[in-house]
Protein backbone atom coordinates (compact mmCIF):
# COMPACT_ATOMS: atom_id res chain seq x y z
CA UNK A 1 0.00 0.00 0.00
CA UNK A 2 1.16 3.52 -0.73
CA UNK A 3 1.43 5.73 2.32
CA UNK A 4 -0.76 8.75 1.52
CA UNK A 5 1.15 11.32 3.53
CA UNK A 6 4.35 10.41 1.69
CA UNK A 7 2.87 10.46 -1.82
CA UNK A 8 2.91 14.19 -2.38
CA UNK A 9 6.55 14.45 -3.44
CA UNK A 10 6.10 11.74 -6.10
CA UNK A 11 2.76 13.07 -7.28
CA UNK A 12 4.01 16.66 -7.45
CA UNK A 13 6.96 15.53 -9.56
CA UNK A 14 4.55 13.81 -11.96
CA UNK A 15 2.38 16.91 -12.03
CA UNK A 16 5.28 19.16 -12.96
CA UNK A 17 6.16 16.86 -15.86
CA UNK A 18 2.80 15.82 -17.27
CA UNK A 19 0.31 18.62 -16.44
CA UNK A 20 1.09 20.17 -19.78
CA UNK A 21 -0.96 20.93 -22.90
CA UNK A 22 1.27 18.55 -24.84
CA UNK A 23 -0.46 15.67 -23.00
CA UNK A 24 -4.04 16.86 -23.53
CA UNK A 25 -4.74 14.44 -26.37
CA UNK A 26 -6.76 12.17 -26.13
CA UNK A 27 -8.44 13.58 -23.02
CA UNK A 28 -11.82 15.20 -23.80
CA UNK A 29 -10.76 18.30 -21.84
CA UNK A 30 -8.87 19.32 -24.99
CA UNK A 31 -12.20 20.40 -26.54
CA UNK A 32 -12.67 23.04 -23.84
CA UNK A 33 -9.44 24.77 -24.86
CA UNK A 34 -11.06 25.79 -28.15
CA UNK A 35 -13.25 28.38 -26.44
CA UNK A 36 -12.62 31.66 -24.65
CA UNK A 37 -15.91 32.70 -23.05
CA UNK A 38 -17.07 31.01 -19.83
CA UNK A 39 -20.48 30.30 -21.40
CA UNK A 40 -18.98 28.35 -24.30
CA UNK A 41 -16.47 26.56 -22.09
CA UNK A 42 -19.14 25.28 -19.73
CA UNK A 43 -21.49 24.13 -22.51
CA UNK A 44 -18.66 22.39 -24.38
CA UNK A 45 -17.45 20.96 -21.07
CA UNK A 46 -20.81 19.51 -20.11
CA UNK A 47 -21.27 17.89 -23.51
CA UNK A 48 -17.70 16.54 -23.59
CA UNK A 49 -18.12 15.10 -20.09
CA UNK A 50 -21.52 13.54 -20.78
CA UNK A 51 -20.12 11.67 -23.78
CA UNK A 52 -16.91 10.68 -21.97
CA UNK A 53 -17.64 6.98 -21.74
CA UNK A 54 -16.35 4.19 -23.94
CA UNK A 55 -13.14 4.14 -25.94
CA UNK A 56 -11.20 7.39 -26.04
CA UNK A 57 -11.17 7.72 -29.83
CA UNK A 58 -14.89 7.10 -29.99
CA UNK A 59 -15.38 9.81 -27.36
CA UNK A 60 -13.30 12.23 -29.39
CA UNK A 61 -15.21 11.45 -32.56
CA UNK A 62 -18.63 11.91 -30.93
CA UNK A 63 -17.76 15.17 -29.17
CA UNK A 64 -16.15 16.49 -32.36
CA UNK A 65 -19.31 15.79 -34.36
CA UNK A 66 -21.55 17.41 -31.77
CA UNK A 67 -19.46 20.56 -31.29
CA UNK A 68 -19.02 20.97 -35.05
CA UNK A 69 -22.80 20.99 -35.42
CA UNK A 70 -23.12 23.66 -32.72
CA UNK A 71 -20.39 25.80 -34.26
CA UNK A 72 -17.83 28.19 -32.73
CA UNK A 73 -20.22 29.63 -30.11
CA UNK A 74 -22.15 26.63 -28.73
CA UNK A 75 -23.84 28.54 -25.90
CA UNK A 76 -25.29 31.26 -28.12
CA UNK A 77 -26.17 28.68 -30.77
CA UNK A 78 -28.17 26.63 -28.29
CA UNK A 79 -29.95 29.60 -26.75
CA UNK A 80 -31.03 30.87 -30.15
CA UNK A 81 -31.80 27.52 -31.75
CA UNK A 82 -35.43 27.29 -32.92
CA UNK A 83 -37.53 24.42 -31.64
CA UNK A 84 -37.89 22.82 -35.09
CA UNK A 85 -34.15 22.09 -35.14
CA UNK A 86 -34.37 19.92 -32.02
CA UNK A 87 -34.97 16.74 -33.94
CA UNK A 88 -32.92 13.57 -34.21
CA UNK A 89 -32.08 14.23 -37.86
CA UNK A 90 -30.25 17.42 -36.85
CA UNK A 91 -27.93 15.46 -34.57
CA UNK A 92 -27.25 12.10 -36.29
CA UNK A 93 -24.97 10.87 -33.55
CA UNK A 94 -24.90 7.41 -31.98
CA UNK A 95 -22.46 6.90 -29.15
CA UNK A 96 -22.60 3.46 -27.56
CA UNK A 97 -25.86 3.50 -25.53
CA UNK A 98 -26.73 7.06 -26.55
CA UNK A 99 -28.98 7.60 -29.53
CA UNK A 100 -29.92 10.87 -31.31
CA UNK A 101 -33.14 11.19 -29.28
CA UNK A 102 -31.16 11.32 -26.02
CA UNK A 103 -28.73 13.84 -27.48
CA UNK A 104 -31.58 16.09 -28.60
CA UNK A 105 -33.31 15.81 -25.22
CA UNK A 106 -30.14 16.85 -23.38
CA UNK A 107 -29.50 19.77 -25.73
CA UNK A 108 -33.06 21.00 -25.37
CA UNK A 109 -32.75 20.83 -21.56
CA UNK A 110 -29.46 22.75 -21.66
CA UNK A 111 -31.09 25.40 -23.85
CA UNK A 112 -33.93 25.84 -21.36
CA UNK A 113 -31.45 25.97 -18.46
CA UNK A 114 -29.39 28.65 -20.19
CA UNK A 115 -32.49 30.71 -20.86
CA UNK A 116 -33.85 30.30 -17.34
CA UNK A 117 -30.66 30.64 -15.28
CA UNK A 118 -28.40 32.62 -17.61
CA UNK A 119 -25.64 30.02 -17.37
CA UNK A 120 -24.87 26.54 -16.08
CA UNK A 121 -22.93 27.82 -13.07
CA UNK A 122 -25.99 29.73 -11.87
CA UNK A 123 -28.02 26.52 -12.14
CA UNK A 124 -25.38 24.58 -10.22
CA UNK A 125 -24.96 27.27 -7.56
CA UNK A 126 -28.67 27.31 -6.81
CA UNK A 127 -28.63 23.63 -5.89
CA UNK A 128 -25.52 23.53 -3.68
CA UNK A 129 -27.49 24.08 -0.47
CA UNK A 130 -30.45 21.86 -1.35
CA UNK A 131 -30.24 18.63 0.71
CA UNK A 132 -30.01 15.43 -1.28
CA UNK A 133 -31.81 12.20 -0.50
CA UNK A 134 -29.87 9.96 1.85
CA UNK A 135 -27.08 12.43 2.55
CA UNK A 136 -26.97 11.42 6.23
CA UNK A 137 -25.57 8.10 5.09
CA UNK A 138 -22.55 9.88 3.61
CA UNK A 139 -21.91 12.27 6.49
CA UNK A 140 -18.20 11.44 6.22
CA UNK A 141 -18.22 13.32 2.90
CA UNK A 142 -19.15 16.64 4.49
CA UNK A 143 -16.18 18.39 2.87
CA UNK A 144 -17.70 17.57 -0.52
CA UNK A 145 -21.34 17.91 0.44
CA UNK A 146 -21.91 21.10 -1.56
CA UNK A 147 -20.48 19.44 -4.66
CA UNK A 148 -22.69 16.39 -4.13
CA UNK A 149 -25.78 18.51 -3.57
CA UNK A 150 -24.96 20.68 -6.56
CA UNK A 151 -24.56 17.73 -8.93
CA UNK A 152 -27.73 16.10 -7.59
CA UNK A 153 -29.79 19.26 -8.08
CA UNK A 154 -28.13 19.92 -11.46
CA UNK A 155 -29.24 16.52 -12.76
CA UNK A 156 -32.68 16.87 -11.19
CA UNK A 157 -33.32 20.21 -12.88
CA UNK A 158 -32.02 19.08 -16.28
CA UNK A 159 -34.26 16.03 -16.01
CA UNK A 160 -37.24 18.22 -15.17
CA UNK A 161 -36.40 20.33 -18.21
CA UNK A 162 -36.63 17.28 -20.45
CA UNK A 163 -33.14 15.76 -20.54
CA UNK A 164 -34.71 12.29 -20.47
CA UNK A 165 -36.61 11.52 -23.70
CA UNK A 166 -40.37 10.90 -23.36
CA UNK A 167 -41.25 7.33 -22.52
CA UNK A 168 -37.86 6.52 -20.95
CA UNK A 169 -36.90 6.12 -17.31
CA UNK A 170 -33.37 7.46 -17.54
CA UNK A 171 -30.73 8.97 -19.77
CA UNK A 172 -27.41 7.34 -20.58
CA UNK A 173 -25.83 10.81 -20.38
CA UNK A 174 -26.71 11.76 -16.79
CA UNK A 175 -26.25 10.06 -13.43
CA UNK A 176 -27.04 11.24 -9.90
CA UNK A 177 -25.23 10.79 -6.56
CA UNK A 178 -28.65 10.14 -5.01
CA UNK A 179 -28.64 6.77 -6.77
CA UNK A 180 -25.19 5.84 -5.44
CA UNK A 181 -23.48 6.37 -8.79
CA UNK A 182 -19.86 7.49 -8.83
CA UNK A 183 -21.03 10.15 -11.32
CA UNK A 184 -17.60 10.10 -12.91
CA UNK A 185 -18.62 12.21 -15.89
CA UNK A 186 -20.31 15.01 -13.94
CA UNK A 187 -17.53 15.13 -11.36
CA UNK A 188 -15.12 15.32 -14.30
CA UNK A 189 -17.11 18.26 -15.66
CA UNK A 190 -17.04 19.90 -12.23
CA UNK A 191 -13.27 19.43 -12.01
CA UNK A 192 -12.81 21.15 -15.37
CA UNK A 193 -15.02 24.04 -14.29
CA UNK A 194 -13.57 24.61 -10.80
CA UNK A 195 -9.84 23.85 -11.03
CA UNK A 196 -7.61 26.17 -13.01
CA UNK A 197 -4.21 25.23 -14.41
CA UNK A 198 -2.70 24.29 -17.78
CA UNK A 199 -5.24 21.45 -18.07
CA UNK A 200 -8.47 22.53 -16.36
CA UNK A 201 -9.96 25.86 -17.58
CA UNK A 202 -11.52 26.70 -14.20
CA UNK A 203 -14.30 29.10 -15.16
CA UNK A 204 -16.50 28.65 -12.06
CA UNK A 205 -16.13 30.27 -8.64
CA UNK A 206 -19.02 28.59 -6.82
CA UNK A 207 -16.80 25.87 -5.30
CA UNK A 208 -13.26 25.61 -4.00
CA UNK A 209 -11.06 22.85 -5.49
CA UNK A 210 -10.85 21.25 -2.03
CA UNK A 211 -14.59 20.45 -2.23
CA UNK A 212 -14.40 18.40 -5.42
CA UNK A 213 -15.00 14.66 -5.72
CA UNK A 214 -12.63 12.42 -7.64
CA UNK A 215 -13.95 11.40 -11.11
CA UNK A 216 -13.62 7.67 -10.49
CA UNK A 217 -13.52 5.80 -13.80
CA UNK A 218 -12.35 2.20 -14.11
CA UNK A 219 -8.76 3.30 -14.75
CA UNK A 220 -8.51 5.46 -11.63
CA UNK A 221 -10.43 2.88 -9.62
CA UNK A 222 -7.84 0.26 -10.54
CA UNK A 223 -5.03 2.58 -9.40
CA UNK A 224 -6.77 3.49 -6.15
CA UNK A 225 -7.55 -0.15 -5.40
CA UNK A 226 -3.96 -1.24 -6.08
CA UNK A 227 -2.60 1.53 -3.86
CA UNK A 228 -5.05 0.86 -1.03
CA UNK A 229 -6.78 4.22 -1.42
CA UNK A 230 -10.20 2.56 -1.47
CA UNK A 231 -11.45 -0.83 -0.33
CA UNK A 232 -14.75 -0.94 -2.19
CA UNK A 233 -15.16 -3.72 -4.74
CA UNK A 234 -16.97 -1.55 -7.26
CA UNK A 235 -16.39 2.03 -8.49
CA UNK A 236 -19.51 3.50 -6.90
CA UNK A 237 -20.07 6.77 -5.05
CA UNK A 238 -18.77 5.37 -1.78
CA UNK A 239 -15.53 4.35 -3.52
CA UNK A 240 -15.19 7.80 -5.10
CA UNK A 241 -15.62 9.49 -1.72
CA UNK A 242 -13.22 7.05 -0.08
CA UNK A 243 -10.51 7.74 -2.66
CA UNK A 244 -11.18 11.48 -2.55
CA UNK A 245 -10.61 11.44 1.20
CA UNK A 246 -7.14 9.93 0.69
CA UNK A 247 -6.21 12.42 -2.03
CA UNK A 248 -7.39 15.18 0.32
CA UNK A 249 -4.91 13.89 2.90
CA UNK A 250 -2.18 14.18 0.28
CA UNK A 251 -3.20 17.66 -0.86
CA UNK A 252 -5.91 19.25 1.33
CA UNK A 253 -6.39 22.34 -0.85
CA UNK A 254 -6.42 20.60 -4.23
CA UNK A 255 -7.07 16.84 -3.93
CA UNK A 256 -7.79 16.44 -7.66
CA UNK A 257 -4.51 18.07 -8.70
CA UNK A 258 -3.09 14.68 -9.71
CA UNK A 259 -6.11 13.15 -11.46
CA UNK A 260 -5.09 14.13 -14.99
CA UNK A 261 -1.42 13.14 -14.72
CA UNK A 262 -2.08 9.79 -13.07
CA UNK A 263 -4.58 8.81 -15.73
CA UNK A 264 -2.15 9.54 -18.59
CA UNK A 265 -0.38 6.27 -17.79
CA UNK A 266 -2.01 3.39 -19.59
CA UNK A 267 -3.88 5.80 -21.90
CA UNK A 268 -1.05 7.59 -23.67
CA UNK A 269 0.86 4.99 -25.74
CA UNK A 270 4.26 6.19 -24.53
CA UNK A 271 3.26 6.13 -20.84
CA UNK A 272 2.84 2.61 -19.48
CA UNK A 273 1.50 1.49 -16.14
CA UNK A 274 4.84 -0.18 -15.50
CA UNK A 275 6.54 3.20 -15.79
CA UNK A 276 4.10 4.70 -13.31
CA UNK A 277 4.85 1.90 -10.84
CA UNK A 278 8.55 2.64 -11.18
CA UNK A 279 7.95 6.31 -10.47
CA UNK A 280 5.78 5.58 -7.42
CA UNK A 281 7.32 2.65 -5.52
CA UNK A 282 5.34 0.78 -2.90
CA UNK A 283 6.48 2.31 0.38
CA UNK A 284 4.72 -0.22 2.58
CA UNK A 285 7.73 -2.53 2.43
CA UNK A 286 10.22 0.08 3.62
CA UNK A 287 12.09 -0.91 6.72
CA UNK A 288 11.29 -4.61 6.37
Amino acid sequence: MLLPLRCRTCFDALYETYASPRYLDPDPVLFLHRYDTPEDVEVAGLLAACFAYGKVRQIQRSVEILLNILGPEPSSRLVGMPEEEFVASSFPLRHRFTDPEETVALLRAIRLALRRYGGLESLFREGMNVPMEGERKIFHANRSIRALRGVTSFVRVLTQLGAVPPGRNRSSLLASPEKGSACKRLFLFLKWMVRRDAIDPGRWTCLHPSELVLPLDTHMFALCSAWGFCERRHPDLAAALEATRVFREINPEDPLRYDFVLTRFGIRPELSMEELCRKIPDESNEGK
